[in-house]
């Protein structure tokens, strides 16, 4: 990540409304057009949106931010020290606001119906559901697609091409599994946008729930983190172990090289001024 400090959180922004707008927006058509009810089968078109709505900004994104699109990876790879810790609230900062602007978006393209009906997509814990349980569920959820980060596009061993599509099934099969309890959130912008939203326009917000889409994300990617790191080993990827070694001895050779060049050149010259001397 090259690019300056405004343009990455540009990025972020961008790349978080892209994943509220089609993720959460899928959340409020299936909602709409099921008049409030949402049965298992709307509930793998949603896992199918996120799949898009992550892999589009990874690949559009991922060399300019890293396409993070998520505090919790953020924090996770603040916490490995793969990012730096002065940029992780602006990155965050920048994620609420795309979060919003997805969110606003959806408002826009349905009305009143996304947040009287769909609540513009927002998540939320299932009934019966207990507290804990909705924190378990969303740091499971967030492991997954955490270790798929790590996998994909952290490990410099990864295939290249594949890790916008593979993270993003990562989160469809999350949603899969938890999308029931929770609503698979596994990112606290993207929970925060449509909750935030749909507050402004007078939606009913459960925001006592809110707590759950941050702290399960939280622990889940963190441990993920570590985790990818203690059994995959990828820093011996990143830093192998005598390069340094190697390329310092062959700039010794090269200079050496070079020397002995130079010795061959004034060999012949020295050989041309004999040849003139006898003519």
């Amino acid at each position: 990540m090259n690019a300056a400090l405004p343009r990455r959180l540009v990025a972020e922004a961008i790349g978080t409304g892209f994943l509220v707008l089609i993720g959460a927006g899928a959340v409020t058509a299936a909602l709409t057009l099921g008049r409030g009810k949402l049965d298992y089968p709307s509930l793998g078109m949603i896992a199918i949106a996120f799949v898009i709505g992550i892999a589009l900004p990874v690949y559009a994104f991922g060399k300019t931010s890293g396409a993070h699109i998520n505090p919790a990876v953020t924090v996770a790879l603040a916490l490995t020290r793969r990012f730096p810790l002065t940029e992780v609230v602006p990155y965050i900062a920048a994620q609420a606001v795309g979060g919003v602007a997805g969110a606003l978006l959806i408002v826009a393209a349905f009305g009143s119906d996304a947040y009287d009906v769909a609540a513009v997509g927002s998540t939320e814990i299932g009934r019966g559901v207990e507290y804990l349980q909705g924190i378990v569920a969303e740091a499971a959820g967030t492991f997954v697609l955490m270790t798929a980060i790590m996998a994909l596009a952290v490990d410099r061993r990864a295939a290249p091409g594949v890790g916008g599509l593979v993270i993003g099934l990562a989160v469809g099969g999350a949603i899969l599994v938890i999308g029931g309890l929770t609503g698979g959130s596994l990112n606290p912008a993207r929970t925060f946008g449509p909750l935030f939203t749909n507050s402004i326009f007078g939606g009913e917000s459960n925001w006592e729930d809110f707590p759950i889409y941050i702290i399960g994300p939280l622990v889940g990617a963190a441990l993920a983190a570590f985790a990818y790191d203690f059994v995959a080993r990828p820093r011996e990827a990143e830093v192998p172990q005598g390069t340094q070694g190697d390329i310092q001895g062959t700039q010794g050779d090269i200079q050496g090289t070079q020397g002995e060049i130079q010795g061959t050149q004034g060999d012949i010259q020295g050989t041309r001024g004999e040849v003139r001397e006898s003519w």
